[in-house]
């Protein structure tokens, strides 16, 4: 199991509690955090009390004081990675939250120490350069709440699930967080169900299988695959393995994007990002999670020739407005 310090730029990130609860979300998914700090401006720090605290994050204030201040966090945040990859041998993966690409030598230094290095940022703040340098990079947007992908089995989930509160959300709140552990795992087609409570144990520390009226966290895997029909559990010789099930026919299930309904779909999808707290984005992670919903998506399909003539026409409908950044890199504000 991988043992995480997470570093993370504020500024990069946006300072939101959400945000930063994602990566720590996404860290925890992989491995321990041994070690977390967070470095910004003093003002920063307001709205972030809790979550900060919850996981033992130390806090790396910065003053704002003129232009001359402008690097301090950065390099402070360099100085400090760079004496844990020296002092701390338990450490040997570091999350960096940040697209800057003056953290560059920082992961050149980290990955020729042997230690891994996980990179995330927005992707309106990402280099390519320090993108490249990272063994992983994800931008924080795809990290964030996407729309279910409309299809038969997605309704017969929403059917099972009710719509008031009570023990069935919380039920739901699991199944899919354990999803999406499966998600995150994509190397691996199954866990032993000891494996998978660990990491659901580090996602949420308080978890009790018999909060969900279970003796064993074996029961509770078979009441949720019985419930929702998403994870397949299997017992041989008493160990207890888990997976995805799989989704019959999924091709003919899916909803096709047509001239009539696209602009639903990336409606959905824009208001799934500003949910998120994301003000722009690059177009490349639009159109990478419409394909994640929509497989089969092609811009000729809905009428248009390039992925940028799409941009253009959701500017003209008022949903976005197209942008290019310093590397004549086209970004979508979202409105």
């Amino acid at each position: 199991m991988a043992k995480f310090a997470v570093f993370v730029d504020l500024e990069n990130c946006g300072a939101k509690e959400a945000t930063l609860a994602s990566i720590i979300e996404k860290v925890k998914m992989r491995g321990e955090i041994l070690l977390g700090r967070v470095y910004g401006y003093t003002d920063r720090f307001s709205d972030l009390k809790q979550i900060l605290l919850s996981n033992t994050f130390s806090v790396v204030p910065s003053i704002r004081y003129g232009y001359a201040q402008k690097n301090n966090a950065d390099i402070q945040l360099v100085v400090d990675s760079l004496e844990v990859a020296y002092t701390n041998p338990l450490i040997d993966s570091f999350c960096i939250v940040s697209g800057d690409s003056d953290y560059m030598p920082l992961v050149g230094r980290l990955k020729a120490m042997g230690k891994y290095v996980l990179g995330i940022s927005r992707s309106e703040a990402a280099s390519n350069i320090f993108i490249n340098a990272c063994n992983e990079f994800q931008f924080l947007e795809s990290m964030g709440s996407r729309p279910a992908p409309r299809t038969k089995q997605a309704s017969r989930t929403k059917q099972k699930t009710p719509a008031s509160g009570g023990d069935d959300m919380d039920l739901a709140a699991l199944n899919k967080l354990l999803c999406d552990v499966f998600d995150e795992h994509d190397d691996t087609d199954e866990m032993y169900a000891s494996e998978l409570k660990g990491v659901l144990t580090r996602l949420r520390p308080d978890f009790n299988e018999k909060t969900y009226g279970c003796a064993t966290f074996y029961k509770l895997l078979q009441k949720l695959a019985t419930k929702f029909g998403d994870l397949r559990v299997t017992n041989d010789n008493f160990n207890v393995m888990v997976s995805l099930a799989a989704t019959p026919d999924a091709s003919e299930e899916q909803v096709q994007l047509t001239r009539e309904n696209w602009r639903d779909a990336f409606e959905a999808q824009l208001n799934a990002y500003k949910e998120g707290g994301f003000d722009r984005i690059n177009p490349s992670i639009l159109k990478a999670d419409i394909l994640t919903t929509y497989p089969d998506f092609n811009e000729r399909a809905i009428g248009f020739k390039r992925f940028s003539d799409v941009m253009k026409q959701l500017e003209k409908d008022g949903m976005v407005k197209v942008e290019m950044d310093e590397e004549n890199t086209m970004m979508i504000k979202l409105l």
